[in-house]
């Protein structure tokens, strides 16, 4: 359907992004009772994919039930191999609880997009915003391109939701510039043919493997996985790029498996944009920078914000008001939020532990490697080693006495 056959010049919401946070962002304007336009520049959604696909159990269910048409696999298990070959094996304490999900994030997006649409959103593909629209210091809405033609519209709250290049958010006067030590140059290969345990997913950290990054394999499927690999952006170049350490990888432990898609991409590991609102404008998920430092996870922080900036957006055109000052809420409530201080945590984290040699990596990885965990979490895992090396306590100051 082409856009041009019912987009209006008028929204009260433009959504601009197709990803789970533009999504729901879309979906959630709709059901508080406004209208929005969710405009993606792809001409597919949920292509080409830029992600592992990994996501919490409970974080999806928050949002969506789990549909095993757009679910690869599920997890009851995580293992952790040190620079020196150590493997930690990590399993729910709980009988039957599930670690988490492998999605396919091609069908899982466009079912988070059609639902959008099924509430009542518009949605228009191959269809970019190149120009927000700006009245006294306010943002009113963007020139929407498509097919080459060029239409202004207009909307009470645009909700930046481009993804990690967040173009939007910088043509309106935001700076979202990210150090290139704190980008995540990744590469990842689908590959088949493979032996691996199809319930549990293997992190491999090490500097000679994944230099301040990690390598992961999550599983898709019998004898099938994304492989991919994350490496600091300072430490890329020619010869050790992101690709050339997964190639490597892949050589020594895949020999006979085969590649059938590749891609790669950057990830900020970075803090989140010092404010994410401003006259007109709300940013949300990888735009917003709410990214974990720690993991390179987002779908959940995307997911959440979108959400989020509808329900803060919706609040505010009800009272008449959009200014930064009152968009100020969504911006408050995601810092103070369980997401918001779990980021902050893992920044910290990220920062300790990019700094250790694979000594000091290998250290810790054997002094935890007899965990059951109740609750598999991040949070927990982290209780957990610094229970076991007092001396962290030292290293990580009040952050670690935090955490505890």
């Amino acid at each position: 359907m082409l856009w041009r056959s019912y987009m209006k010049n008028k929204y009260d919401v433009l959504v601009i992004g197709g990803g789970p946070a533009g999504a729901i962002a879309a979906k959630t304007t709709v059901e508080k009772g406004l209208s929005a336009l969710l405009v993606e520049k792809r001409p597919a959604i949920g292509a080409p994919v830029r992600c592992a696909e990994g996501i919490g159990k409970d974080a999806l269910h928050e949002f969506i039930e789990p549909d095993p048409k757009w679910i690869s696999a599920e997890m009851t298990g995580a293992s952790i191999v040190a620079p020196d070959g150590f493997l930690m094996k990590l399993e729910s304490g709980l009988a039957g609880n599930k670690v988490g999900y492998i999605l396919d994030r091609k069908i899982f997006d466009r079912e988070l997009v059609w639902k959008a649409a099924e509430a009542g959103a518009e949605v228009a593909v191959k269809t970019r915003a190149s120009a927000p629209i700006m009245e006294n210091g306010y943002v009113k809405g963007a020139k929407i391109e498509s097919c080459g033609k060029v239409s202004n519209v207009i909307a009470d709250v645009v909700i930046a939701a481009d993804g990690v290049e967040s173009k939007f958010s910088r043509w309106c006067g935001i700076d979202t510039t990210v150090p290139i030590r704190e980008i995540m140059s990744s590469a990842q290969y689908v590959m088949t043919d493979i032996d691996i345990d199809q319930y549990s997913t293997v992190f491999y950290l090490g500097n000679e493997i994944a230099p301040q990054g990690y390598l992961w394999v999550f599983p898709k499927g019998v004898r099938s996985a994304n492989v991919g690999v994350g490496i600091s952006g300072k430490k890329s170049g020619e010869g050790h790029r992101a690709k050339d350490y997964l190639d490597r990888f892949v050589k020594k432990t895949f020999p006979h498996g085969k590649s059938i898609e590749c891609i790669a991409g950057g990830v900020s590991v970075c803090r989140p944009l010092d404010c994410t609102v401003a006259d007109g404008l709300i940013i949300s998920g990888d735009a917003a920078r709410v990214v974990d430092p720690l993991t390179g996870g987002g779908i959940y922080n995307s997911m959440y914000t979108g959400r989020l900036a509808a329900q803060v957006a919706a609040e505010c055109i009800g009272k008449g008001n959009v200014s930064k000052n009152e968009l100020m809420v969504y911006d408050k409530t995601w810092r103070t939020s369980k997401m918001g201080k779990a980021i902050e945590r893992n920044y910290h984290i990220k920062e300790y532990l990019i700094k250790q040699p694979d000594t000091k990596l290998n250290d810790i990885i054997h002094s935890v490697s007899k965990l059951n965990l109740k609750e598999f979490t991040t949070l927990s895992l982290l209780t957990e080693i610094i229970r076991v090396n007092p001396k962290l306590m030292l290293d990580l100051g009040a952050l670690a006495a935090s955490i505890r």
